[in-house]
């Protein structure tokens, strides 16, 4: 089983071009600098929203990630693009 983090978010369309340039950015720092980091995939949703689905090897690895933050450049550049938080759940991935 891994831990999967689900952070649903909203970006001005105005900022949509600047979010997906930092994503390689983003994912390249994470697989550089976040133990247990899996992997991670974007969606697009309606009305400028954006859900973020990252795969852990534990809840520890997520909660060490979590407290590092923007720490590097691509993860701060990513979340800079990000307009407002809409929610942020932890769960169990099964398969």
């Amino acid at each position: 089983m891994t831990t999967v983090e689900l952070t649903r978010f909203r970006v001005l369309p105005e900022k949509t071009e600047e979010l997906l340039a930092a994503r390689a950015e983003m994912l390249a720092d994470f697989a550089a600098d976040r133990t247990g980091f899996l992997g991670a995939r974007l969606v697009r949703l309606p009305d400028d929203e954006w859900l973020d689905i990252v795969e852990w090897a534990t809840p520890e690895d997520f909660a060490a990630s979590r407290d590092k933050g923007g720490n590097l450049p691509g993860i701060a550049r990513f979340f800079a693009a990000i307009d407002s938080l809409v929610v942020a759940e932890e769960g169990v991935g099964e398969g």
